[in-house]
């Protein structure tokens, strides 16, 4: 017999990515059909009454607990096992860690400061960042504009960069930072606007066979007048005097005034002027290097096509750029900060869109992205497959990854071929193939 079980614990805090991987266990075992363990926020409060739980009162800091199936009492068991270890020393630092971004630059080290805590926490980290002297990176989002101006104009009286807020992808000298491709070194330098902008683009000319030098994430709102473009001017002066860059890409879903020119030759790349794909091409071409047919898995579920695109995305330049390209549906940016506060990324926790695709309407398409790369989820077809095989509508996925990814790039896109979608490296095309199905 099916039935639910709803804890509260009170004062419980783990991090969003370790409690999505608790739920992920649960919900493997026999006798689960749903199990989510999240912090009591708002949302994920939101989340689990759409589930059909009924909840008690909670706090945003303590641990809600959402499971239903035949046999609860053995996730519940399993449930205490997983925060134990999850608790227990070994699962702590052996040494204390610095407490602060400042107490963290006394001890010396490094040269870059990645700030990634609640938004409303990050100018105070990012300041001490760059009145050290040190380039910052500001992962967190929900920064206020006028904090972000704040930060940048200070960083060009510290002659530093600052990345963000909101950059979530970053790769210096090689080095990943965020969410980011397994790129090969090369000579394309990115100054990006836009994080899975920058993914695509520096995935296809990985297919390409041509490389990355450093991808320098400026920050969504870098380009627009509030901001004035601060950390692009500063990030198009790296790249210009890098010797490792030959070529640079500008990609940002929003057009804005480039605060100057350099000597090196600029491929531009604003969502709805050019797509992404395009843009990669473009750079191949002024490297003198030849456009490969972009590799993709077409298929056919049977379904009838009768009704509408719906875009479930985590990116949100992806999600802009399919539906300029599709002309028409709806499209979600999961990826939004309306959707992640007090949970993980989308790249990193599926549930959201795994509950959006049971939603849809037989007759509709499905276009969604999958974005691959070291911090998204290990393995995503594992739990698409799933969702793709219930799924009443017709699948299109938009497969972001190179070959040198952990998740393997070929047996995803075999994973998500074989339950039924349709799968394209190009984010571009999927979206012209899924405009073409109605």
């Amino acid at each position: 017999m099916t039935r639910d079980l709803v804890l509260v614990r009170r004062g419980v805090y783990h991090d969003s990515v370790a409690l999505m991987r608790v739920s992920r266990a649960l919900s493997e075992l026999p006798g689960v059909e749903v199990a989510t363990v999240a912090m009591a926020t708002e949302l994920n409060q939101g989340v689990a009454r759409d589930l059909g739980f009924d909840l008690p009162a909670a706090e945003p800091g303590d641990l809600l607990v959402a499971i239903r199936g035949q046999d609860v009492d053995a996730a519940a068991d399993e449930l205490d096992r997983q925060l134990g270890a999850l608790s227990s020393p070994s699962a702590q630092a052996a040494e204390q860690p610095p407490l602060t971004t400042r107490s963290a630059v006394r001890a010396g080290g490094g040269n870059l400061v990645l700030v990634s805590v609640p938004g409303e926490h990050a100018f105070c980290e990012a300041m001490d960042a760059i009145e050290a002297g040190l380039d910052v990176m500001v992962f967190s989002d929900g920064v206020p504009v006028e904090q972000e101006v704040a930060l940048k104009r200070r960083a060009d009286e510290q002659g530093v960069l600052v990345m963000g807020p909101d950059c979530g992808t970053a790769i210096i000298a090689g080095a990943g930072l965020g969410f980011a491709n397994v790129v090969r070194p090369g000579p394309v330098g990115l100054v990006a606007a836009s994080g899975t902008g920058a993914q695509q683009i520096t995935s296809l000319l990985d297919l390409a066979g041509v490389g990355t030098s450093h991808v320098l994430g400026v920050g969504g709102r870098d380009l627009t007048p509030e901001v004035g473009g601060r950390s692009t001017a500063r990030a198009l002066r790296l790249l210009d005097e890098d010797p490792a860059t030959r070529l640079i890409v500008l990609v940002s879903k929003a057009a804005g005034a480039v605060p100057e020119t350099p000597k090196k030759q600029v491929v531009s790349a604003i969502i709805g002027e050019i797509d992404l794909t395009e843009a990669a091409e473009a750079a191949l071409r002024a490297l003198g290097r030849s456009v490969p047919e972009w590799p993709a898995w077409p298929g056919w579920s049977g379904r009838p096509v009768t009704g509408t695109i719906r875009g479930i995305y985590s990116g949100g330049t992806l999600c802009a750029e399919a539906a300029a390209i599709a002309g028409r549906g709806e499209f979600v940016d999961y990826g939004d900060d309306a959707y992640t506060r007090g949970r993980a990324h989308p790249m990193i926790d599926p549930m959201l869109r795994v509950e959006a695709m049971a939603k849809v309407d037989p007759g509709d398409v499905v276009l969604m992205d999958v974005v691959l790369g070291h911090g998204a989820d290990p393995d995503p077809a594992s739990w698409l497959v799933h969702a793709i095989r219930r799924c009443p509508a017709t699948v299109v996925v938009a497969l972001v990854g190179t070959e040198g990814d952990p998740q393997d790039l070929h047996r995803q896109a075999a994973a998500l071929r074989e339950a039924g979608a349709s799968v394209f490296t190009s984010n571009a095309q999927a979206a012209r193939y899924t405009g073409s199905l109605l």
